[in-house]
């Protein structure tokens, strides 16, 4: 198999040492690294496979001096914005974490397990867009029911995790416990949020929009209809909570013909990616406890409505760093390469 030449940009990010583990872990066919990130940077080292590798600044150049071959972007949509141009012009494919290109016309939004196909029109812009976190996980559990039962409407609420805002929330979630164990939490800060984020859950992920929900609830809407070629009608309710990795969604689905819990239970059990725990019994059901680390999508909790026959309801949880942001990205990169190579 060939071997590639691949950049991580934004390289010692909480999600950029995610993508160097993930593609540690899978034995990615990776011919040199090329970690790169701000000037501030520089200097800093990252780990892989063994080994210590310098940090390089982010140039418009370097992508072209490095010869690099897969550009893997999460540094935020404004360095996307200025630089992923310059990895496409230097002849590199890039894979995108950022939100920036998602809903551009030209540029593919692809869950590898939903709609891999869309991968093939990478040369229109030679960009490929990572959907937003909780995107990603709630899709991958509902094409398998959409292609059984013809999804309809989704109404989700999400409990995210402070990693979606970066190490620095992290971080004040971090400060602000300690700080509650010192008897001294109205002291702490808050800048990641603009509440206190310990001891508490905050009914606002990004900016209000026009229309009383805000650009994380639209990016779920919009997201979920450009990956599943299809118009869903969906609402989401998204919610900080003061976890620090694994986002958990509870989903009501509504679709167009009768459904039944056991039988899409075990839908879902064969789908690619997707793990169920879903035992009350033995109160065996997803939690973000259970996903850290993991690479694949939990789904339990999995009931009928009690009173319609066409609705479900299942809880979901995937590590956002991982399934939510660097394995889909690597993902993408494998099917990509499958596609390359087999054309």
């Amino acid at each position: 198999m060939k071997k590639y030449n691949v950049a991580v940009v934004g390289a010692n990010g909480a999600v950029g040492e995610e993508i160097l583990r993930v593609l540690e872990e899978i034995d990615f066919p990776l011919n040199k690294l090329v970690p790169l990130a701000s000037a501030r940077s520089v200097g800093l080292q990252v780990h892989y496979n063994d080994q210590n590798f310098d940090i390089l600044e982010l140039t418009h150049d370097v992508f072209e001096q490095e010869e690099v071959e897969i550009a893997l972007f999460s540094a935020g949509g404004s360095v996307s914005a200025e630089f992923a141009p310059s990895a496409v012009a230097a002849g590199a494919v890039v894979i995108d974490n950022t939100s920036h290109f998602r809903m551009d016309p030209n540029v593919p939004l692809v869950v590898p397990e939903v709609n891999p196909e869309d991968i093939a029109r990478w040369r229109e812009s030679g960009i490929i867009a990572n959907p937003n976190c909780s995107t990603i996980q709630m899709v991958q559990a509902l094409k398998p029911l959409d292609e059984a039962y013809d999804l309809v409407r989704v109404d989700v609420d999400t409990y995210q995790a402070t990693s979606g805002a970066g190490k620095s929330a992290m971080e004040e979630l971090v400060n602000q416990m300690q700080a509650f164990f010192a008897f001294k939490l109205d002291e702490a800060e808050h800048k990641a949020f603009n509440q206190q984020i310990a001891l508490n859950v905050i009914p606002q992920i990004d900016v209000f929009t026009d229309n009383g929900y805000t650009k994380e609830e639209m990016k779920m809407v919009n997201e979920t209809t450009k990956i599943m070629h299809k118009e869903v009608a969906l609402s989401a309710t998204c919610v900080r909570v003061p976890t620090l990795r694994g986002h958990a969604e509870s989903i009501t689905m509504t679709f167009d013909s009768q459904v039944e819990a056991n039988e899409a239970r075990q839908i879902l059990s064969k789908a690619p990616n997707i793990v169920i725990l879903d035992n009350p019994d033995e109160a065996l059901y997803p939690m973000p406890a259970t996903c850290i680390d993991r690479n694949e999508t939990f789904v339990g909790r999995i009931r009928n409505d009690l009173f319609s026959n066409n609705m479900l309801h299942m809880f979901v949880v995937a590590d956002n760093l991982r399934v939510g942001a660097a394995t889909n990205a690597v993902r993408i990169a494998q099917k990509w390469i499958e596609m390359e190579e087999g054309a």
